[in-house]
This record gives C-alpha cells, sequence and structure tokens, in this order.
C-alpha cells in the first residue's frame, strides 16, 4: 500500500524537448498555424511521452477488466450480476459492441475477468477487499502494461460498478450521493434516488479512508483497482492513456486524489451519458475528444477516439512541411 503512495509522489514527466520540437514541425507544415485546431495538441502530447519525438499509435490496445460488486445486494442495478460474466463470454466470443469496433480499427483486444464468481463485499456494510484482494486486483492492472505499447485504451464491465464510480469520485473529490449518481445501465429516478443514498451510506461507514490506496480497497471493485493499478503502470513506462467513460475516469480520480499530476499522460475518450461524467472530467482538467451520447462502458467510446489520435499523428508525420512541397509560408510582417 505505501508503495503505491510513493509512486504516486514521484512520476515521470513528458519530455519538454520532444514536445516543443513537435511543435516547432507543426509550424513548418502545409497549413496556417493552429488551424488542425487540437490534432495539433495531440500530436505534440504524444510526442511528448515518446521515445524519440515522433507520435505515434502503432502499438496500440483495449483493455477491458470486468468483475463483479457485493453492492448489488442494495438494488442500485436493474440488472443481476450475472450479467457481468454473460458479457464476458459475449466479449470474448467477438459478439459485443467493443469487438465490432475494434475490429473496425484493427485494435487488438484484451479481456481480465477478476474473480467473477467472488464479488466484493457490500461497501456498505464493509470494506470491498481485504488489503491483499485490493493490491492482488491492482497488480493484475499493472501487469497488464507490457512494453513495447504506444497507447492504452481503457474499459470496464462490472453490474453495479457506476454506484462504486460514485462513491469513489465523491470520496476523492467531495460531495455527496446526489452529486455523483446517475442511471448507470437504465436506473429510473428512484433507482438513482436509491444509488446516492447507498453511496452516502458507505461514504459514511468509510470515512477513514483518505489515501488513494484505502479508498479504492474501501469503497472500489476489483476491476476499478485494476484500472488504477493499469493507469499508474502506464504511467511509469511513459505509456499514453485514452479513457473511456464514467468509472475509468473515477479510477483516475482516485489517483488524482493523491496526486493531480497524474492526469498529465491522459486523454478523455468521450463525454458519457452518465451525468456526473462530465463534472468528474472537468474536475481532472480533461477535455473529451468526442462527444456522443455514449454509456455503454466497455472501452467503447475511447476506442472510437482512437481514430482521432491517429489521425492526428498521420497528420503530423505525414503532411509535407512548407520548403518540402514547395509552397510558400505565411509573408513576413512589414
Amino acid at each position: 500500500m505505501t508503495g503505491i503512495a510513493a509512486a504516486l509522489a514521484r512520476l515521470p514527466q513528458p519530455d519538454h524537448a520532444l514536445r516543443a520540437d513537435a511543435g516547432k514541425r507543426q509550424q513548418q507544415l502545409t497549413k496556417p498555424p493552429g488551424s488542425l485546431g487540437r490534432l495539433e495538441e495531440l500530436a505534440i502530447f504524444l510526442a511528448g511521452w515518446s521515445r524519440d519525438g515522433t507520435p505515434t499509435v502503432n502499438a496500440a490496445k483495449v483493455i477491458i477488466f470486468a468483475a463483479n460488486h457485493g453492492v448489488t445486494a442494495q438494488g442500485v442495478s436493474p440488472y443481476p450480476s450475472s450479467v457481468t460474466a454473460q458479457m464476458v463470454a459475449n466479449f470474448q466470443a467477438g459478439g459485443a459492441a467493443i469487438n465490432a469496433i475494434t475490429g473496425s480499427l484493427a485494435l487488438p483486444l484484451d479481456v481480465i475477468p477478476m474473480d467473477l464468481a467472488q464479488p466484493t463485499a457490500d461497501i456498505t456494510l464493509e470494506p470491498a477487499m481485504s488489503e491483499a484482494e485490493f493490491l492482488s486486483a491492482f497488480n493484475t492492472g499493472a501487469a497488464s502494461i507490457t512494453t513495447g505499447l504506444d497507447l492504452v485504451i481503457l474499459g470496464e464491465m462490472g453490474i453495479g460498478n457506476t454506484t462504486i464510480a460514485a462513491a469513489l469520485a465523491a470520496s476523492s473529490l467531495g460531495g455527496r450521493g446526489a452529486d455523483w449518481a446517475g442511471p448507470g445501465t437504465g436506473s429510473d429516478s428512484n433507482g438513482v434516488s436509491r444509488k446516492a443514498e447507498v453511496v452516502d451510506r458507505a461514504l459514511a461507514r468509510h470515512a477513514h479512508a483518505d489515501t488513494a490506496a484505502e479508498r479504492l480497497r474501501c469503497l472500489g471493485g476489483r476491476e476499478i483497482a485494476a484500472l488504477a493499478g493499469a493507469i499508474l503502470a502506464a504511467r511509469q513506462a511513459r505509456i499514453p492513456v485514452l479513457l473511456d467513460g464514467f468509472v475509468v475516469t473515477a479510477a483516475l480520480a482516485t489517483l488524482f486524489s493523491a496526486s493531480p499530476a497524474i492526469t498529465d499522460h491522459c486523454i478523455a475518450g468521450h463525454l458519457s451519458a452518465e451525468p456526473a461524467h462530465r463534472k468528474l472530467l472537468d474536475a481532472l482538467g480533461l477535455q473529451p475528444l468526442l462527444d456522443l451520447g455514449m454509456r455503454l462502458g466497455e472501452g467503447s467510446g475511447a476506442a472510437l477516439a482512437f481514430a482521432i489520435l491517429k489521425a492526428a499523428v498521420s497528420a503530423h508525420t505525414q503532411m509535407a512541411t512548407f520548403d518540402s512541397a514547395g509552397v510558400s509560408n505565411k509573408a513576413p510582417a512589414p
């Protein structure tokens, strides 16, 4: 547990010289400066985390962590916990939305189920995980970050995990259940109110959880602990992370509560239709790439955003410069 705090206290930083070089190249490409808007910013961002200043996303993959939650006993989801394992089987068979999206983009997909037959404890009654269980989940996420990757795209699956995400957001950033609870997989207004009340009870029970690791252990889930482990391991390996929706962002927010600089290697892939996602992104200072009204999870919104990153890289690396194309640049001021 102390090792997580120590790692958060010494995060690698982007290479500012490589960022500056990428910015200079953007000024030389055959376009008015700034005319590609955020595509230019993304290319410079990726250059700062690259090995040699050349942004690339050729070695990218989607990782989905899946787990079950004891808090579903409180009636926080209209779906039974058995759906988690059923959807994992659907992922593995290639029949889910994320399979279709990653297939269209030629993105590798890893699905990591985590003790699906053993839900975490009900967070309104006791800590979600023992220290050993938490560290096992966290380290599973960290171990998923393999050498040679240019980009990691993170997603999740777990019935009940928007309640868990709301609890983590409230514990990490402040507020009550009503500030963070939303419909998730389709709860009606009564269901959302129930989720908010459940979150408040969990917050009261675990008010002592005042470190990132303790928040994840007491209020989190195995898949969210794994997401946090993957985010931190990616940072240590200088690999950018493309985030999916509310649940993935809540895992980041928990690390942010200990070290705000943790967001520096992260990109918000999209804005989820889950109402609190916008509030969460604003608190973390992240601007989503897409806003398509999606709330599926599975890494689906982030996988779609990968196409934007790929285009940003192509524009940066493949466009001609004014000199190479023989195109006149902007005339100097008289």
